[in-house]
């Protein structure tokens, strides 16, 4: 009885627990700089915790490959 007690309650806080943060894409990222700009300002605000996030790398990769295509078009290619 105790067993379904404790399960019943373990189901509804699991229920109620916050929604995961959606997941960007590298190209997504790429094509809002807004979004871009957003998430870079928030990893680095707080590299300890969120540095490892999908989001923070794909922010990273977004923006390394963003410099990389303006780069590219400033030198004429």
């Amino acid at each position: 009885m105790k067993f379904l007690v404790l399960l019943t309650l373990g189901v509804s806080l699991f229920g109620c627990s916050k929604q995961p943060e959606r997941t960007y894409s590298v190209d997504e990222l790429m094509a809002n700089q807004t979004l871009l700009s957003d998430l870079i300002a928030k990893c680095k605000s707080n590299p300890g915790e969120l540095r490892a996030t999908p989001n923070c790398v794909n922010a990273e990769a977004a923006d390394w490959k963003s410099r990389m295509e303006r780069m590219g078009k400033a030198l004429g290619g």
